[in-house]
């Protein structure tokens, strides 16, 4: 951690971004819960905006959008960790059924985004903070991703390894009993995808997942209900863009099967919808609505 005059000094930091991820997608109460810790208006937390709620019964998950001042908006996103520790129990359901996104606990990942990289600075001391709160605060493990003083640790490789030679690097050591961990880390911008099949098995979304994951692309095959998507995390926009990975995808299908559609999760910024011809907008999923900043009014 870093010293406490580090922390305050850091109090003063510009908007930040944070898209926590709770393992719930069916149950609207707990997702309005979630919802309102963004919301409230006492403290803080006031100074918060939610600019996006994206729920999948079927991934049994939801991504919620939040910006604010850097302080404010971790203190908003502990709110939401408490209604996820208190409402979400992962440990005791069963949570496996196929199509079920990859996680570690209730609230599952808790990134702080900084949009520029001035304030990348700002977002690795907050993240820390957060991180800290959430194991002494909730007595919840917590493993830190992203970029760390012995350099970078992905997000799928701590779910490969928290509690199996990874030890937490906050709170207790072991996983709670009802909610699991949360990873906590400051990244970049990056694009949640997915795209939709028809005439797919669930073995051939697989290897289409297989041969479009490169560095910049992390993809997954999965069984969503009775359809099949290749989900996709673009995590650096600079090596791939979601026409150039569609178009792959497109090109390896084979004879009688489709994309049937692209399906953005949270939002972009509007530069990258902009680097996009507008005329493949729609298909790809993409909007003006769905960016940032016309969420923030800019």
């Amino acid at each position: 951690m870093p010293q406490q005059t580090s922390l305050v000094a850091c109090m003063s930091a510009p908007l930040l971004i944070s898209v926590p991820n709770a393992s719930e997608g069916r149950d609207d109460a707990t997702i309005r819960a979630l919802a309102a810790a963004f919301a409230d208006d006492s403290g803080r937390a006031g100074e918060v905006r939610l600019l996006d709620v994206h729920t999948d019964a079927d991934h049994h998950r939801s991504v919620f959008t939040a910006a604010g001042p850097a302080a404010a908006l971790i203190d908003a996103v502990m709110g939401a960790a408490r209604v996820a520790v208190e409402r979400i129990d992962v440990v005791g359901a069963a949570d496996s059924e196929p199509g079920q996104h990859p996680h570690v606990g209730a609230l599952d990942v808790a990134p702080v985004v900084y949009l520029d990289h001035a304030r990348r600075g700002a977002a690795c001391a907050h993240a820390l903070v957060l991180a800290d709160r959430i194991g002494q605060e909730l007595q919840v493990p917590v493993f830190l991703y992203g970029p760390l003083e012995s350099g970078e640790r992905t997000l799928p490789y701590v779910r490969a390894h928290a509690f199996k030679g990874l030890a937490p690097d906050f709170g207790p050591s072991r996983p709670d009993p009802r909610s699991g961990a949360v990873v906590v880390g400051a990244r970049d911008v990056l694009v949640a995808w997915n795209i939709w099949l028809t005439g797919v098995d669930l073995e051939r979304a697989r290897l289409l997942a297989q041969l479009i994951r490169r560095p910049g692309v992390r993809a997954l095959g999965l069984q969503v209900g009775d359809h099949v998507q290749v989900s996709c995390n673009l995590v650096d926009l600079a090596l791939a863009t979601p026409s150039e990975v569609y178009d792959q995808v497109n090109s390896h299908l084979a004879e009688g099967a489709t994309i049937e559609r692209a399906e953005l999760v949270g939002l972009i910024p509007r530069s990258l919808l902009e680097a996009e011809d507008p005329v493949r907008w729609e298909q790809l999923g993409l909007s003006e609505d769905s960016t940032i900043e016309s969420r923030l009014g800019r």
